[in-house]
């Protein structure tokens, strides 16, 4: 039996979301939930991933030329949402222990599948692509603007076809990448 603070997830693993442990977290699991989570709460008029969202970020930020650990800083940059889901904007500011709790796993998450030695100007990336993103997303998606100014795309974006294969390509690309930025480590 599962305990009532605690998740089970995909894979089986049993996860404490006020309590994470490195151990408790797995790249599996992440890119499956990714693959099944609907960006903006679902109000878009096709679905369209967070794990797709993820895969073009990380495209978005190689497209524009920054390494290959930037783009797996940009591929991981929402993957506490695999275990803790999201808030939209205008409610997350009214709860502020949420975002808390979803900084101290993405920096956990990043400290297993990434690296902890993060710069202002990689952070500044991810966030530029993700808020880019963002904005194409929601004009795509939903036929709204979100910014008076759209920011620049460097890649046309792509849609879900398939849950499978959207987890299968989020595993993919990680594992390039992380072998990528492993071997230019050394």
């Amino acid at each position: 039996m599962i305990d009532k603070c605690c998740i089970s997830t995909f894979y089986g693993h049993v996860f404490d979301p006020t309590n994470p442990t490195a151990e408790d977290i797995c790249i599996e699991d992440i890119a499956h939930a990714l693959s099944y989570l609907s960006r903006a709460n679902g109000h878009f008029r096709a679905f369209y991933s967070v794990a797709r969202h993820s895969i073009n970020c990380a495209k978005e930020v190689k497209a524009q030329g920054f390494t290959e650990k930037v783009q797996l800083l940009a591929l991981l940059h929402d993957s506490a949402e695999a275990y803790i889901g999201d808030l939209t904007r205008p409610l997350r500011r009214h709860i502020p222990a949420f975002s808390d709790y979803e900084r101290n796993l993405q920096k956990l998450i990043y400290e297993k599948y990434a690296t902890t030695d993060v710069t202002d100007e990689e952070r500044a990336a991810v966030k530029a692509a993700d808020d880019a993103l963002l904005y194409h997303e929601f004009k795509m998606f939903h036929g709204a603007e979100l910014f008076k100014a759209p920011p620049e795309l460097h890649i046309a974006l792509t849609a879900d076809t398939d849950f499978q294969k959207t987890e299968a390509e989020f595993l993919a690309m990680y594992h390039a990448l992380k072998d990528a930025v492993d071997l230019s480590a050394k």
